[in-house]
C-alpha cells in the first residue's frame, strides 16, 4: 500500500472512532509532564513582584529570593532523604549526569580512571561514559538480564582497583524497569567506590533514601513530576563519604562551586513545590497508577495474541509499560492513534530509525524492538481514558495486521521469527 492510501485509511479510521473522552489523551509522562497548577501558582510572583537575583546578598529583593531558593532546596532533600546543603541546582538531569560523571573523574582522577555503567542508561550518562572512555577514561558497560536488570554481583565483579564510579539508574525511561539500587549501593560502600544514581524517573514516583540506598550523587529533574523545565537537581554527599565533583560550569562560584550561574528562582521555586506535592500524594498515587497500568495492559492483551510486555513483571514503575505488538511497526500504530499521545522509545532519541537500544540490551529482537510503544501514566490520568486507549489500540492492531503481509504469513503457517532473525543477522 503506498504511503498516500495508508494516510487516507488512517484519517477515514480515526474520523469513525467514537469520541467518548476528550481527546488528544496525553500518555507520555516519561518524556514530561504538565506543570501542576499549584506548582505555577507558587512560581508566579518570582517572575513578577519577587525577581530578585538570590546572589544579591545587599538588599530585600535579593534576600527574598535566597529565603525562596532555601525553602525549595528543603523541599527537594526531603523527598530524596538527603541533607539540605547536599542539594545543587542545575538546568536538568542531563546537566547534573554530565557533572556527577565529567566531575567525579576529573576530580579523582589520581585515585583512579575507571568507571561502571549499564547498556539501558539514559543517552545522558551513556554519551558522557562515551566522551570519558574517548578522553582516555576505562569505561565498563554492563549488560542487562531480559528483564532489563543490572545484579549487584556484576557491579562486585566489574570492580577494580582503578574503579573511581559507578552510575546506574534508578528506573529506566522506556521500560519502567527498577533496578536493585540499594544492593547496588551496598557494593558499593563495600568496595569504597562512589555510587552515582540517576534518578530522574523514580523521583515522585517510588519512594527514596540515598542514605539507606547508599547513594552518593543523584540526578532529578522539574519537569518529569509536574513542575517547570529547565530547572534539575544533583544531590552530591558532604559526608560519610563526601564527594565532591568538579565544576563543569564555571564563573561566579554559585552553588558551592559545582555550578556556576545566575539561579533561576522560578524555576526552583517551581520544582521545590512539584517535589512537595509529590511527597503528600505519593501514597495514594503510586496504587492508583499501578492499578491504571495493569488495567491497560490487561486489557490490551485480553483478545490479542502475540502481545509482549518489555520488562521486569514485578520491579518497575506503577506508571509505565512498554509493550511489542508483533507483526505491525510502532510508528504505524501512533498514526493510527493520532489522539492519544504515546511514545515509541524515549523521548531523547525518537527521532532515530534504529530499534530502542534499551530493548535491544535486554535482547529483544529488532522487529519486536520497531513494533514495541511506551504508555506512561501522569497524575491527571484517569479511568475513561485508559478505556477509550485499550478499545482504540486494539481496533489499531486489528486494522494494521489485516494489511500486514507478515501477518498473512504467519496466519499461512510460515516461520517469521526464523525469518526476521535471518535479516537482522544477515550483516
Amino acid at each position: 500500500m503506498s504511503l498516500p492510501c495508508f494516510l487516507t485509511m488512517v484519517m477515514m479510521y480515526n474520523a469513525k472512532c467514537d469520541m467518548t473522552v476528550k481527546t488528544p489523551i496525553y500518555l507520555d509522562h516519561n518524556a514530561t509532564t504538565p506543570v501542576d497548577p499549584r506548582v505555577l501558582e507558587a512560581m508566579l510572583p518570582y517572575y513578577r513582584e519577587k525577581f530578585g537575583n538570590a546572589a544579591s546578598r545587599s538588599h530585600p529583593y535579593g534576600w527574598i529570593a535566597a529565603d525562596a531558593v532555601d525553602k525549595a532546596r528543603e523541599q527537594v532533600a526531603a523527598i530524596i532523604g538527603a541533607e539540605t546543603k547536599d542539594i545543587v541546582f542545575t538546568s536538568g538531569a542531563s546537566e547534573s549526569d554530565n557533572i556527577a560523571l565529567k566531575g567525579v573523574m576529573e576530580k579523582y582522577k589520581s585515585k583512579g580512571n575507571h568507571l561502571i555503567t549499564a547498556a539501558t542508561e539514559h543517552k545522558a550518562v551513556i554519551d558522557t561514559a562515551d566522551y570519558l572512555a574517548k578522553a582516555g577514561y576505562a569505561v565498563t558497560i554492563l549488560d542487562v538480564d531480559h528483564n532489563g536488570q543490572v545484579h549487584p554481583d556484576q557491579v562486585d565483579a566489574a570492580i577494580t582497583d582503578d574503579t573511581v564510579l559507578v552510575s546506574i539508574m534508578l528506573a529506566n525511561n522506556e521500560t519502567g524497569v527498577l533496578h536493585p539500587v540499594k544492593e547496588i549501593g551496598e557494593v558499593c560502600e563495600k568496595r569504597g567506590v562512589f555510587f552515582h544514581c540517576d534518578a530522574t524517573q523514580a523521583v515522585g514516583k517510588v519512594p527514596i533514601d540515598v542514605k539507606e540506598m547508599g547513594i552518593h550523587l543523584l540526578a532529578m529533574s522539574g519537569h518529569k513530576i509536574y513542575g517547570p523545565k529547565g530547572v534539575g537537581v544533583l544531590y552530591a554527599r558532604s559526608r560519610n563519604p563526601r564527594v565532591r565533583p568538579e565544576a563543569v560550569i564555571h564563573g561566579g562560584g554559585h552553588e558551592q562551586g559545582m555550578r556556576s550561574g545566575t539561579l533561576n528562582v522560578p524555576g526552583i521555586v517551581g520544582l521545590g513545590e512539584a517535589c512537595e506535592l509529590c511527597m503528600k500524594e505519593m501514597d495514594e498515587e503510586i496504587p492508583r497508577l499501578g492499578k491504571l497500568r495493569d488495567k491497560l495492559e490487561k486489557g490490551i492483551l485480553d483478545g490479542l495474541d502475540e502481545v509482549y510486555v518489555n520488562g521486569h513483571p514485578t520491579d518497575r514503575l506503577p506508571s509505565t509499560t512498554n509493550i511489542s505488538f508483533k507483526y505491525v511497526e510502532g510508528e504505524s500504530i501512533m498514526m493510527m492513534i493520532k489522539d492519544i499521545a504515546v511514545s515509541s522509545g524515549s523521548a531523547c532519541t525518537s527521532a532515530s530509525l534504529a530499534p530502542s537500544y534499551v530493548l535491544h540490551a535486554m535482547g529483544v529482537p529488532d522487529f519486536l524492538a520497531h513494533a514495541s510503544l511506551r504508555f506512561s501514566l501522569g497524575r491527571f490520568t484517569t479511568e475513561e481514558e485508559i478505556d477509550y486507549t485499550i478499545e482504540r489500540v486494539k481496533k489499531a492492531i486489528v486494522r494494521l495486521r489485516e494489511m500486514s503481509p507478515l501477518f498473512e504469513m504467519a496466519q499461512k503457517g510460515i516461520d517469521i521469527d526464523k525469518i526476521q532473525w535471518k535479516q537482522e543477522h544477515a550483516h
